[in-house]
């Protein structure tokens, strides 16, 4: 357990990234959904009245950052634990100092928990009381979905607030910046940077600041000066000082490219390999899971307007079972493309959509008399006869009842007019006397 020991005078060997965060929302950069002039979340700190929240969003973005500039405007102890190392006990003493300092001299104690989703359920638990009872004042950063790893009551005892990955721009306002700054940045050094090396380091930093500016400390640190005693930060000084980022793959992005690339698929035949490729490629994530998806949206979105998507998705799935990658990816981009450019239909869904909800109302069914088992003697007698048989009839149909007689005027599958169902739907107008 520490407190913020932000506004230090001396630098004491702090990283750039850390001299240099904002002491204010007027150097804050960024998030001017949730901080700009006449926000909620601005108001809130800037008058001292900051509830129980929730930051959330992509590393680097400035949930750390806000948490700083909250402790610089709060008049109440502000504690500061990272849930990678804190336990129990550290929540408990934070507790029990926070409800001293308000029965003893009235003030306020905010806790900030770094990393909240590293937090078990049991530890969250153990802040519950205090936040209920407004003891402590709480602000949970986390760059996992909350509604995955944050207890449902803790959530609800909390404001969300949710920050937008920054941009380049945003990394290069902040590499201008500590160029510029000679008390906290780098302002004291003879640093020459070149545009393109600082365009560099921030499109390399992919919006975290924090990355950008280490980056840049790295390449003035380790450059070797002119004759003259300043440091020329070139192109190449910044590619050296700064690789592309390996993209975080964690429980929450999978799922969310695995939603991205289902919904694709009712829409944009880009989009869908997009997200195919970029999963198995980029995240390292399982070509099977997407298979698996692409033959559940062959019945959910497409069904029978094109039933050969189905076996376009089976057929892929055997081929990366026989073949595996990356040999199969053309036979399952086939696939998904041929998916993505059926006709849609969600007649299927709907049909067994129709059928639950029919099932649930009559709890049981009898089967009609005339549809029961006759292989055995004495059936007759039992009343079980009456079957028509479809192939003694023209067009090999004949009208007679199949539903439950509670049920019997019951339509569960409507076909649509999407592709091959346009046929299908013409035939059971047909068959209805429509």
């Amino acid at each position: 357990m520490d407190l913020f020991s932000f506004g230090e005078d001396t630098a004491g060997g702090r990283l750039l990234a850390d001299r240099m965060r904002p002491e204010n929302l007027d150097e804050y950069i960024g998030q001017e959904h949730i901080v700009g002039p006449g926000k909620l979340l601005r108001r809130a700190i800037e008058a001292d009245q900051v509830s129980s929240i929730l930051l959330y969003g992509p590393p680097g973005c400035g949930k750390t950052t806000l948490a700083h500039i909250i402790s610089h405007h709060t008049q109440g102890e502000f504690v500061r634990l990272n849930a990678v190392e804190a336990s129990v006990k550290d929540v408990r003493e934070v507790i029990e100092r926070a409800q001293s300092n308000k029965s003893l001299y009235g003030s306020k104690t905010i806790l900030f928990l770094d990393e909240v989703h590293r937090f078990n359920s049991s530890r969250q638990d153990a802040l519950l009381p205090a936040v209920e009872k407004g003891t402590i004042i709480f602000i949970g950063a986390t760059t996992e979905n909350p509604f995955h790893y944050v207890n449902g009551a803790l959530m609800s005892r909390s404001t969300l607030f949710q920050l937008e990955s920054l941009t380049s721009e945003h990394s290069l306002v902040a590499l201008r910046r500590a160029l510029a700054d000679e008390k906290r940045g780098l302002g004291f050094m003879q640093l020459q940077a070149d545009e393109e090396a600082l365009q560099h380091i921030a499109d390399m930093a992919n919006g975290d600041i924090r990355r950008a500016l280490n980056a840049l400390e790295l390449a003035a640190m380790t450059t070797a000066p002119e004759p003259d005693g300043s440091v020329h930060i070139t192109l190449a000084v910044a590619e050296e000082s700064i690789r592309r980022p390996i993209v975080k793959a964690d429980e929450s992005t999978q799922y969310d490219v695995l939603s991205a690339f289902h919904k694709s698929i009712r829409g944009s035949s880009d989009a869908a390999l997009f997200w195919f490729l970029y999963a198995v490629e980029k995240l390292g994530m399982d070509p099977m899971t997407f298979i698996r998806r692409l033959i559940a949206a062959s019945s959910e979105d497409i069904g029978l307007a094109n039933p050969q998507a189905m076996v376009q998705a089976v057929s892929a799935l055997e081929a990366y079972r026989n073949n595996g990658w990356p040999e199969a990816k053309l036979n399952i981009a086939q696939a998904i493309l041929f998916a993505v450019e059926s006709p849609k239909s969600n007649a299927v869904v709907m049909a067994i959509s129709r059928a639950m909800d029919s099932i649930e109302e009559l709890k049981s069914a009898e089967v009609p008399l005339h549809l029961r088992d006759t292989h055995y003697k004495g059936s007759a007698a039992l009343g079980h006869e009456g079957y028509q048989y479809p192939h003694n009839f023209p067009g090999h149909y004949v009208k007679q009842e199949y539903l439950p007689k509670a049920i019997s005027r019951r339509v569960f599958y409507q076909a649509t007019e999407q592709g091959n169902e346009a046929k299908i739907r013409h035939n059971q107008g047909l068959r209805r006397g429509q």
